[in-house]
């Protein structure tokens, strides 16, 4: 057997592994194309994608709250959090085109799915948190306040910038 037939056998065990758990935890999955795990969205869970340092800032307000919540990260640098379904996005959220509501059906890579620039991989496992789903509240709350943050960050920048170009 060559190495790469090796590591296919592996990987593919690895991803049905994967698959059994988050459904043997009652995660639903739908159906994907050869070395897929998608996660179903709309009945257990919905799902919020966003950029990676908002991502950051959201597990970091969670943490301070005392919260703990599963998170993935996407080779295309972003932070996903599976939250309780039927939930919409505030219409401060919906004017981020980088916030992402995945829901009614939609499959979301799931880890550990190999991409072709990477993988998906947990940065918090669900098994850490006995695969409960969190509220969808306290995660969009999370991520309204981190986008506010970004949004008084640049702003500050903006205005900072404005403040040296006038000293000159």
């Amino acid at each position: 057997m060559s190495w790469w037939d090796s590591y296919r056998a592996v990987y593919g065990a690895e991803l049905r592994a994967a698959a059994r758990e988050y459904a043997d935890h009652g995660w639903p999955l739908v159906p994907g194309h050869g070395a897929d795990v998608l996660l179903a969205t709309g009945d257990v869970l919905d799902v919020v994608e966003v950029p990676a340092a908002i991502g950051r800032q959201v597990c970091r307000t969670l943490r301070e709250a005392g919260e703990v919540v599963p998170v993935a990260a996407t080779p295309q640098d972003t932070w996903w959090f599976p939250m309780s379904p039927r939930h919409a996005l505030p219409a401060e959220l919906s004017l981020h085109t980088d916030v992402v509501l995945h829901t009614d059906g939609i499959g979301v890579v799931a880890p550990p799915t190999e991409r072709p620039d990477g993988w998906v991989q947990w940065r918090v496992a669900p098994s850490r948190v006995g695969y409960r789903v969190p509220e969808a509240a306290l995660v969009v709350e999370a991520i309204c306040d981190a986008v506010r943050g970004r949004a008084a960050d640049t702003a500050t920048d903006a205005s900072d910038e404005e403040a040296a170009v006038l000293r000159y």
